[in-house]
């Protein structure tokens, strides 16, 4: 399939993540207010060039039926690996798409591959992908629930939040780890675990 320019790019995965979380296509106003653009000649030669490579189409005469038929797969991205076990260095850029139900695809979730066995007794074992809810404010992040947390100067790791005053136990799920104890201050909660992806095909 022919690559896109970056102006293509960006309408695609705009495309894509309208269409996939409103069920339906977007008008050329809606397209031209999330391009930023004034006139609508931009998109349509956007959306031609698209269609052009085969990365969408819509029904001729019949307005908001544009839909996706390739290109770049769609999903929660895969940001990186978390750690259940020691510590490893903070996830950056997306390495992988997941596609997942739409149970799971909400703005800005994220998931994670799971790298050791700190957290077997709650049902997360290496090789399963978490599903991680941001967190903007610390202060929601309820004790007792599984999280990614980032300690500072350490890395990443997927544990059970709790916190006590000004300090913060991040608690594994097997007795062969050690929970770890740190000042809030150096803890940055990036997510709430919403689910667990694992494909039995591959155990």
């Amino acid at each position: 399939m022919e690559s896109l320019t970056q102006a293509q790019q960006e309408l695609y995965d705009w495309l894509v993540e309208y269409i996939r979380t409103s069920q339906h296509a977007p008008s050329i106003r809606q397209m031209m207010r999330a391009m930023n653009l004034k006139s609508p000649a931009p998109i349509q030669s956007r959306l031609e060039h698209l269609r052009a490579k085969g990365y969408i189409d819509w029904t001729e005469g019949k307005a908001r039926t544009i839909r996706i038929i390739g290109g770049a797969s769609a999903g929660i991205p895969i940001l990186g690996a978390i750690a259940a076990g020691g510590l490893v260095e903070p996830f950056t850029d997306t390495v992988e798409q997941l596609d997942v139900s739409p149970v799971f695809h909400q703005p800005g979730n994220f998931a994670l591959r799971v790298m050791g066995d700190s957290m077997i007794e709650d049902m997360i074992a290496e090789g399963d992908v978490v599903i991680m809810r941001p967190i903007p404010d610390p202060e929601q992040v309820k004790n007792g629930l599984i999280v990614a947390a980032r300690v500072e100067g350490q890395g990443t790791t997927l544990k059970r939040f709790y916190r006590k005053g000004d300090r913060v136990t991040l608690k594994p799920a097997n007795p062969k780890y050690n929970p770890i104890e740190v000042a809030a201050s150096n803890v940055q909660v990036q997510g709430v675990l919403v689910g667990v992806w694992r494909n039995f095909d591959q155990k």
